[in-house]
């Protein structure tokens, strides 16, 4: 079933609007240049939603935006797309200085089922079956090539179904569409998971994952019991094991102004932003939405005769604290994590510390 009728709330935004900014005009209109600055690649694989999440967190990547391509007729809306013969799709705007194309493509395949002609996991349709537009003949050689050598990788043991195809014109999908995955992280989870998308990935690259992968897909664990008594402190084992809740305006990170990001204490999985972090007044670390939505789990239950949102890491199961619908805009949420459960990492540390793809956030907005 579309993705609408989960989310019929989300048709009080839809908005009809031309093709992209003038910014990603001129870069469509320069991109075959062999000196450009910004170059494209746009592929299709299922929930443009989930598509662009992964891979705008791509080192290299400036940018993804979500829209309708492959199909006839002028401007495509959210209604109308699948009956014109779009599909969700998604253009990466990226720096080729600092990744290729192959790059591109490598996450591409790690983030869809290229075996799957129908849709995409809880997506069904042609709508959202996976494709590759290339925009040039090197790009229809590398995607040719890549395909291939999925192939014969033995990864999957059905035949690779993606379509390679040119690339024609791009509709920019409506205005909420743009980074769902920031602006309703909570929708945003709750319709990934039922997916089956991650379920899925994680059984076909749980061998190797980490290898040329986004952070969110790297081998985060929760360690064995010896090594979180050893490795935390009693409070930390408290509060991330066994669900305690530290003293308000005493703890280590309510405070904090520094820029940085906040990583799991146990497992090191990245979790929030100081760019999204607030003063909520509650003497608590508050955010607005996590910096990887994917590794944050949120687990409704009951207390002391009141029901709240738990928030938990996705790898290391760690308690982090709760969220609640009383934050600021964008997202209206405010997650009251614990600092007992996190660790800051500086933005002057992040290489260092082997979270250097994040450095990106940190710097001067592309136009």
């Amino acid at each position: 079933m579309k993705k609408i009728l989960i989310y019929i709330a989300a048709l009080l935004f839809v908005l009809t609007y031309e093709t992209g900014s003038a910014a990603q005009r001129e870069v469509k209109k320069n991109m075959d240049q062999t000196n450009a600055k910004t170059r494209i690649a746009t592929v299709a694989g299922g929930c443009f939603w989930c598509v662009e999440s992964d891979l705008e967190k791509l080192p290299g990547v400036l940018k993804v935006v979500s829209g309708y391509t492959g199909g006839t007729g002028a401007n495509p809306t959210y209604e109308t797309y699948g009956k014109k013969g779009y599909v969700e799709a998604v253009q990466v705007f990226y720096d080729p200085a600092k990744i290729t194309y192959e790059k591109i493509l490598d996450a591409f395949w790690r983030h869809i089922d290229p075996t799957d002609a129908g849709g995409q996991f809880g997506d069904r349709g042609p709508y959202y079956r996976s494709v590759i537009f290339y925009h040039d003949e090197e790009q229809k050689r590398l995607a040719e090539k890549s395909r291939e050598e999925l192939g014969k990788s033995g990864r999957f043991d059905k035949p690779i179904v993606t379509e390679i195809l040119k690339f024609t014109k791009f509709y920019d999908a409506e205005e909420y569409h743009q980074d769902y995955y920031k602006k309703n992280p909570l929708r945003y989870n709750y319709y990934r998971y039922g997916s089956g998308r991650d379920q899925f990935l994680e059984k076909i690259w749980k061998k190797d994952l980490g290898a040329a992968t986004p952070a969110s897909d790297k081998a985060y664990k929760k360690p064995d019991e010896q090594t979180l008594r050893k490795k935390l402190t009693p409070l930390q084992y408290e509060v991330t094991q066994k669900e305690g809740t530290e003293p308000a305006f005493q703890n280590e990170y309510w405070d904090n102004k520094k820029e940085g990001i906040y990583v799991d204490v146990a497992s090191g999985e990245p979790l929030f932003s100081s760019l999204d972090k607030y003063d909520s007044g509650t003497g608590w670390p508050s955010f607005t939405r996590p910096l990887e939505p994917g590794d944050v789990v949120e687990k409704k239950g009951n207390h002391f005769f009141t029901q709240r949102t738990e928030v938990k890491s996705r790898y290391g199961s760690s308690h982090l604290g709760h969220v609640f619908p009383d934050g600021p805009a964008p997202t209206g949420l405010r997650y009251c994590m614990n600092s007992a459960s996190l660790r800051f990492i500086p933005r002057e540390d992040l290489e260092k510390e082997g979270y250097g793809q994040y450095l990106k956030l940190f710097e001067p907005k592309q136009p």
